[in-house]
């Protein structure tokens, strides 16, 4: 059973043969490159959160809660959104039983905890010890807006959290009230600064660049994180916000984020690995001192420079449905299924075949956020779970 824009529907695995035409249809041309198994009915354990694209899930991101106490321009509405029921959001000991299955059966090596905001739940730092004590090695993240984060911090270290990133926009007052919709921004600092003292691993800062508002200030933001240790991550503006004012031509690309940024610094790319993840790193130099490595940055473009063809993510919304990718408009309902009572091998199976249907790109049979045939999915970024 999934969901299909908010409607249960029934969602048969489909043949290799049409997905075969479906691909070469999309990509405008007839050869048909069959999967590594012949169908999502061939799959075996061992093949973990495999797709059709031969790409395999090995990060999971989990939302804890729909919730956010920020109203961000581009991701949800002034007045907010219709919350979910509490009974209608993933419980702790179901959240841990996913991560279990996830890491124990299907090959899951990293898990970040996300939202909306994760931090309004109570019972946020139970569920990361829960975690943890099933998985002893597990890297363990946590996307948050930072309010409230000086008083959590010690304690989601000591349950176990292995890194944090800190949603932050702007380091003016007026700015991020205009961003977010809220006069918060001396309680982010101050979450930032206390993840940082008790050791929360690498604090990461995400900024989101919005054309007139914020985009000059990308070289402060970048010499205040690498000033603190911090490592910045730009991103460009994606069409999942809720008032759909998003436009191909108003978001700020990374090229453009990389020549705001040359202006103060040089910028090199990192000679690590980047594998699957999102962000392509540079290393970051000033200008009066272009022979001393200051920090890095990375640049997250996910509209202009995409990188569908090595995701390795899996989305689990707050109310437990498989999200195969950001940009999808369709889901597959875990939760109903735990909440059954089946056993794990019913639920690992829906969740392969969840990921099996993982479109090639952007929702689609090809890259192109922003092109004619792209349609934005009536869920928000707080909605899915980032």
């Amino acid at each position: 059973m999934g969901t299909q824009l908010g409607m249960p529907v029934i969602s048969p695995s489909p043949s290799t043969s049409d997905i075969g035409a479906r691909d070469a249809r999309a990509a405008g041309g007839t050869e048909q490159v069959p999967p590594p198994p012949a169908s999502a009915l061939a799959l075996t354990p061992a093949d973990g959160l495999l797709d059709r694209h031969g790409r395999r899930a090995t990060d999971m991101r989990l939302s804890l809660t729909d919730k956010c106490n920020l109203r961000c321009t581009y991701c949800m509405p002034a007045e907010g959104l219709d919350w979910l029921a509490r009974d209608k959001v993933l419980a702790r000991d179901e959240i841990v039983r996913l991560v279990r299955l996830g890491v124990d059966r299907l090959g899951v090596r990293e898990l970040r905890l996300t939202g909306g905001e994760p931090l309004v739940r109570a019972d946020l730092v139970e569920i990361v010890a829960g975690i943890r004590a099933n998985h002893p090695d597990l890297p363990i993240s946590l996307t948050t807006n930072g309010l409230g984060l000086d008083k959590k911090a010690q304690a989601l270290k000591d349950a176990g959290l292995t890194r944090i990133n800190v949603s932050l926009d702007s380091l003016h007052p007026d700015t991020f009230a205009q961003l977010t919709r809220r006069p918060f921004l001396d309680r982010v600092l101050r979450g930032v600064e206390e993840a940082a003292r008790v050791g929360l691993g690498l604090v990461k800062i995400n900024a989101v660049l919005m054309r007139g508002i914020n985009d000059a200030e990308a070289p402060a933001l970048l010499e205040w994180a690498v000033s603190r240790g911090f490592e910045l991550r730009f991103i460009e503006q994606m069409p999942l916000d809720a008032d759909h004012g998003w436009t191909r031509d108003g978001m700020i690309t990374a090229a453009e984020m990389r020549t705001l940024l040359e202006r103060d610094f040089v910028l090199t790319p990192d000679p690590r690995e980047r594998g699957g993840a999102p962000a392509q790193r540079w290393e970051v130099r000033r200008n009066a001192d272009p022979a001393t490595v200051v920090g890095t940055v990375g640049i997250i473009a996910s509209v202009t420079e995409p990188f569908c063809a090595e995701c390795v993510r899996t989305r689990i919304t707050a109310e437990g449905k498989v999200r195969s990718c950001l940009f999808s408009h369709h889901e597959t309902d875990l939760l109903a299924l735990l909440r059954s009572g089946v056993d794990d091998d019913a639920v690992v199976r829906r969740w392969q075949e969840a990921m099996w249907g993982k479109p090639k790109a952007h929702g689609m049979g090809h890259t192109g956020l922003g092109d004619a045939d792209y349609v934005q999915p009536d869920r928000t970024m707080s909605a899915i779970g980032g």
